[in-house]
Formats: structure tokens, C-alpha cells, sequence
């Protein structure tokens, strides 16, 4: 059921869906082999999240946020249809966590946002991010920003937000599709991964503790 489950995923023609990739022969697209074949042995995720030997850290960091933005965005593909206008006119984690949208363009301030438009800006924002050559260099040689860190915490507490919402709000819906198994190992591996490198504060992960 699982496989089937995530064959539709990769199937459907969603919204939501990965359009970043590692160009083959690049020292990334190797290190991605590399994190890929790890996750893949059943290795412990504690240790599969750690740096490797002689590597570097923000090409470490760098691989992982644009794999995580492409596994959550499937994640969130699949769960779309279930998070509304209707059925989720706030972007919240429970009663107690609501999240509010800002950035330098349309909203200056904190805005109140549905959770699926909250999703679409998060979505769109982070990709113009990954796809800037300032902020992640993709050629040879070519250094990453100062800021490269501040901006990858940036990203990574708000994709976290997005398992906060389909945990909270959303998880009937990943145990009726079978998902779940699928859905709680990426989470496993994200919380450990912002954990090895304390990319989030913990406040932020105060939502799902419990987990």
C-alpha cells in the first residue's frame, strides 16, 4: 500500500512539486549520492545526518535543504487536496501555534494567511531562494554567502512548520493514505538533521515535542 501511496504521489500532476535538482558530475550531486545511499542502508537517521569526513558544512546544509524542500513539498502535494480555504483558513499548528506570512516584497508586515496560501508563498519563496546562484552557488569554486547559514535556519523553521500543520491538522488523512510510515521517517530525518547542526531554534520546535 505504501509503495502504491507514494507511486500516485509521484504520479499526480500536483501543484507541489520538486523542480530542483543536483547537476550529475557536481561535487553536490555526489555528496546527495552519498546522504541517498546512507538514508537508504537503514542506517541509524542520528548518524546518517551527521557531516562526513572532510566535507563541507554548507554544502552539507545545502544538499539537505534542497532534499528536504523537495520531499516536504510531496509531502504537502499529497495532503492539498485535504488542506482548503475552507477546511484551514488559518495557517495554525492546534489552538496554540499560528504562523503568519512575511517577506521583503508583498507582505512587509506578519499577515494571516489561509494554510494553503501560506503553503503556495512558503513554497515559492523558499524555490527563488535555492534557484539564486548568491545565495546557493552552484558552480565550482564559487563561495557561499556570509548569510548562507541565517537564510538556510530561515528555511528550514518554516518547512517545519509545514509538518507542524499536517501533523496537527492533516494526520487522519497521511494514516488513511498509507503514508504514515513515509511521513514520519522524513520528519525523523529533518528533526535530526536541524538538531546535529542547531539550525532551529527550539522554541520553534515546541509544537510537536511530544513527537
Amino acid at each position: 500500500a505504501m509503495a502504491l501511496c507514494l507511486k500516485q504521489v509521484f504520479n499526480k500532476d500536483k501543484t507541489f512539486r520538486p523542480r530542483k535538482k543536483f547537476e550529475p558530475g557536481t561535487q553536490r550531486f555526489e555528496l546527495y549520492k552519498k546522504a541517498q545511499a546512507s538514508l537508504k542502508s537503514g542506517l541509524d537517521l542520528k548518524a546518517v545526518v551527521q557531516l562526513p569526513p572532510g566535507e563541507s558544512i554548507n554544502d552539507w546544509i545545502a544538499v539537505h535543504v534542497v532534499d528536504f524542500f523537495n520531499r516536504i513539498n510531496l509531502i504537502y502535494g499529497t495532503m492539498s487536496e485535504y488542506c482548503t480555504e475552507r477546511s484551514c483558513p488559518i495557517m495554525s499548528g492546534g489552538l496554540k501555534y499560528e504562523y503568519r506570512w512575511q517577506d521583503d516584497s508583498k507582505y512587509k508586515k506578519p499577515t494571516k494567511l489561509s494554510a494553503p496560501q501560506y503553503m503556495c508563498m512558503l513554497m515559492d519563496w523558499i524555490e527563488m531562494l535555492i534557484n539564486n546562484e548568491d545565495i546557493f552557488p552552484t558552480r565550482i569554486g564559487v563561495p557561499f554567502p556570509k548569510q548562507f547559514q541565517q537564510v538556510c535556519t530561515k528555511i528550514l523553521t518554516r518547512l517545519f512548520r509545514v509538518f507542524v500543520h499536517v501533523y496537527i491538522h492533516h494526520f487522519d488523512s497521511i494514516i488513511n493514505m498509507g503514508a504514515e510510515a513515509h511521513v514520519n521517517t522524513c520528519y525523523k530525518h529533518f528533526y535530526y538533521f536541524v538538531r546535529e547542526f542547531s539550525l532551529i531554534d527550539h522554541r520553534e520546535l515546541e509544537p510537536l515535542v511530544r513527537m
